[in-house]
């Protein structure tokens, strides 16, 4: 496995130059950039696994980089190190979503040891992650576990209904001909003269949909179903 690559965004040379070598001496790479601005850009690349940042930067401050990374990369750790050590910076860097915050003077074995808990945690979600969720509006369907949710209420659906809904949501927003959703759901070549389509949308009409908003199960004449949330 390739070692892990850390990004220091840190104005002060010599502080940066000193983090470079010791994360080095603990098997990681490392790209060092010294303001904002340049910092932000090389966070967004996809070789980078971890982001050190400093609070003020020349270009661009480090709660902007902070805020404008997380909202790129929103899996990325993120260590503020910063001789900022008031409670609400702290509390500012972490709502902008910094996994950890670590005040200027440090021990370096702190830093180090910070970094390694923060990968962890990653290696821990990412399991997690392998988990696939789909979501429209405050539907969501784990296609893995099977559930089903509208907002915090649980959706107890038969395989039928789960396969129909499932194939609906991969493709939210999609028109479906009746026969599409036959062959897909019940490997039927689709006759017109029954109404299978009808009474399962209708199930899960009654399931997902009449109780809660928004309503996202469509109706389009002649044409079929679409789910998604349609705006006024």
């Amino acid at each position: 496995m390739s070692a892990k690559k850390i990004l220091i965004v840190e104005d002060d040379r010599r502080i940066a130059q000193n983090i470079s070598r010791g994360l080095q001496d603990e098997g990681y790479t490392t790209e060092v950039v010294y303001e904002g601005l340049n910092g932000r850009q090389a966070a967004l690349q996809p070789g980078i696994d971890l982001l050190i940042l400093d609070l003020n930067l020349p270009g661009l401050n480090g709660f902007e980089v902070c805020r404008s990374v997380r909202a790129e990369r929103p899996t990325l750790p993120i260590i503020i190190l910063s001789a900022l050590g008031e409670i609400e910076d702290k509390v500012e860097g972490l709502a902008l979503g910094a996994d950890d915050y670590l005040v200027k003077p440090f021990d370096f074995r702190e830093l180090i040891a910070r970094v390694a808990t923060c990968f962890r945690r990653l290696a821990i979600s990412s399991s997690i992650e392998n988990e696939e969720i789909w979501q429209v509006a405050n539907l969501t369907v784990n296609t893995t576990t099977k559930e089903v949710r509208r907002g915090d209420t649980i959706i107890d659906l038969t395989a039928r209904e789960f396969a129909l809904l499932e194939f609906m949501i991969r493709n939210r927003g999609r028109v479906l001909p009746k026969a599409d959703i036959a062959e897909t759901v019940w490997s039927l070549n689709f006759d017109p003269g029954t109404n299978v389509v009808e009474v399962y949308i209708n199930y899960l009409r009654r399931k997902i949909d009449r109780d809660f908003e928004p309503k996202l199960i469509h109706t389009r004449p002649g044409m079929g179903y679409v789910l998604k949330e349609e705006r006024e």
